[in-house]
């Protein structure tokens, strides 16, 4: 049809423009040129060379931020998904513009992805304000990419709605059920220790990804994944349906249907990203035995509203909110398991006494309401009752003492409990280099009941905080059979990893924490029990060493590593630019009970 058709002979073309606070559609944002009636002729001209008529041009516009990319399998289902979409949007009435931003995958990030991740969420947020859209859909999986796209869509602030690429199925190796990347992990470590030959290990690299999706485990995509459901940032269901299931799709049509509505009702993403909201999805962080990870994105994304995480009050929650998911590295499932146990709803459904029932989610109804809605339970051996959970506290606790007076992390449980009451020497390694030279060195001066230390991993240290936080067992000690050695770094580790190890030491090494000042043959003790992570060296002593020997602060000359080593934030504050937090902070989360109303 012709655009003469469109319009009786004699109509005016319509360009009427609405002021631009008001302004829907494709009027929204428009490029200035000085007359906004020529900047909407000139914009409605070229997308018309696209073939758009003033039909489709007059519907809501729904983005769909579209992260496909060949180095990145674990959204190697995003094609299908943005066509899955895009018949949703059309099907509710609105008009579907999906584009590009940064994609970002862990295995496939130099340094690490952690260093790429706020530069995805600016991306993210410029491309949202930059392009008219009355609603965006952010299509994410693999670790950084969906806490990237909720950060940069909470400053971008218009109404949003978050659609999870899925896991991987689960492959089989000799019999055995694998999947990434816990088992990869568990296999690399029988090899180090010689338990398997190189025929077998490139044997069972084979099996570990046996299709397109993120790990699946609870590792750091899984855990954003339900804590983005937790939330209610996506379509009830949207975390658990495996990558290439008919769910997935179905998913990913329903997403693009609840755009448009939030379109309409212009339901902002500040309105589903309440304290409330945050404290239903640390609940489910705690719940899940989630990666140490899901702590670091979700003060990120608070921080860019205002809001900053209570390290304190997250483990007073961890106290009575038990592990309740039987998944890898904590149980013994996988992510297509939990999928069929019935996903978050069955994991909701007995954590509801501990919920905030009556935050928003992007259906427009309650958590509340849409744990109604999902339906009674049904028998199955996935999600635990609270009486028989997998782990008495949370998956997560929060360490203090003059390591780490900033706080420190430890995934209790994925530790070995003889470990979590511990007191060594230090073995330290100075940064990964170091690392890499001498952990498989038999000269090296180690014993099981020592205590590894890597300093300089942290978000100025490496630069980027690195998932180096998961240091190998030294290659003479797996010889041996050990399994497990407490190990401390202010660097991160997949949670897809599993040990006695604490993390995010704080403040890090590189800008003079105490970490950075430890010494081979300095006692340390770690008391899970206690929170408490000491090193028994007196203040005085921890003066001397540093006017001894002074940190000098990693900097760079020019492009986005100087901007990052200027700008980057703590662990505590989510590893963020600060220039990217909102401009005032507004409150603390969870509040002082850490409880619902």
């Amino acid at each position: 049809m012709s655009n003469q058709d469109q319009h009786p002979k004699g109509a005016p073309a319509r360009h009427d423009i609405a002021p631009a606070d008001s302004a829907t559609g494709i009027s929204k944002g428009l490029t200035n040129y000085g007359d906004r009636g020529f900047s909407l002729f000139l914009r409605k001209a070229f997308i018309k060379g696209a073939g758009y008529t003033d039909a489709a041009l007059e519907r809501p516009v729904i983005g769909i931020v579209n992260t496909g990319s060949a180095y990145n399998p674990c959204h190697g289902n995003a094609p299908q998904l943005v066509e899955a979409v895009k018949r949703g949007i059309m099907l509710a009435g609105g008009l579907p513009m999906d584009f590009p931003t940064i994609s970002i995958h862990e295995s496939f990030s130099a340094p690490t992805s952690m260093y790429l991740r706020n530069l995805m969420s600016m991306d993210t947020e410029e491309m949202i304000r930059a392009q008219p859209m009355d609603a965006v859909v952010l299509i994410g999986g693999c670790d950084k990419t969906v806490p990237a796209q909720l950060m940069g869509a909470a400053s971008a602030g218009i109404p949003a709605i978050q659609l999870i690429t899925g896991s991987m199925l689960t492959g089989s190796h000799r019999g055995e059920r694998v999947g990434a990347c816990t088992d990869c992990r568990r296999y690399w470590a029988k090899f180090r220790a010689e338990e398997v030959d190189a025929e077998e290990i490139d044997d069972v690299n084979n099996q570990l990804v046996a299709s397109v999706g993120t790990c699946s485990v609870m590792g750091t995509a899984s855990t954003m994944a339900c804590i983005a459901e937790a939330l209610g940032m996506t379509v009830p269901g949207g975390a658990s349906p495996p990558a290439v299931t008919a769910d997935r799709i179905r998913v990913a049509e329903q997403t693009g249907t609840e755009a448009v509505r939030i379109a309409h009702e212009r339901l902002t993403i500040d309105r589903i990203l309440t304290p409330t909201a945050f404290e239903n999805a640390m609940r489910v962080l705690l719940a899940i035995g989630g990666s140490t990870n899901g702590i670091v994105h979700l003060a990120a994304i608070a921080g860019r509203l205002g809001y900053d995480i209570d390290l304190a009050e997250l483990d007073r929650m961890g106290r009575d909110t038990p592990v309740l998911l039987d998944l890898k590295p904590s149980g013994d499932h996988y992510m297509e398991d939990f999928h069929h146990a019935g996903g978050m709803a069955t994991l909701l459904r007995e954590l509801k006494p501990l919920l905030n029932l009556d935050a928003m989610t992007v259906t427009g109804r309650t958590l509340g309401e849409e744990i109604e809605r999902a339906g009674p339970g049904f028998q199955q051996d996935v999600v635990r009752s609270r009486d028989n959970p997998i782990y008495p506290q949370g998956g997560i606790a929060v360490l203090r003492g003059n390591l780490a007076p900033g706080g420190a992390i430890i995934k209790q449980s994925a530790a070995h409990p003889k470990l979590m009451e511990h007191e060594g020497r230090a073995v330290v390694f100075e940064n990964a280099e170091d690392l890499a030279n001498r952990i498989d060195s038999d000269d090296l001066d180690v014993t099981a009941d020592d205590i590894l230390v890597l300093k300089n991993i942290g978000p100025k240290g490496a630069p980027g905080m690195p998932e180096a936080g998961y240091i190998p067992i030294p290659r003479k000690l797996a010889r041996a059979g050990v399994k497990d050695i407490v190990r401390i770094s202010d660097g991160r580790m997949s949670g897809t990893a599993f040990g006695t190890i604490v993390l995010h030491v704080t403040p890090e090494s590189a800008i003079g924490g105490p970490l950075a000042h430890v010494r081979n043959g300095d006692r340390i003790s770690l008391s899970v029990s206690r929170r408490e992570l000491t090193l028994q060296v007196t203040d005085e002593e921890l003066a001397r060493r540093a006017q001894e020997k002074p940190v000098v602060v990693p900097t760079a000359d020019r492009g986005y590593r100087k901007l990052f080593l200027t700008t980057v934030n703590q662990a505590d504050q989510g590893v963020d630019f600060d220039f990217l937090r909102a401009a005032e902070t507004v409150g603390r989360i969870p509040g002082k009970r850490g409880t619902p109303e």
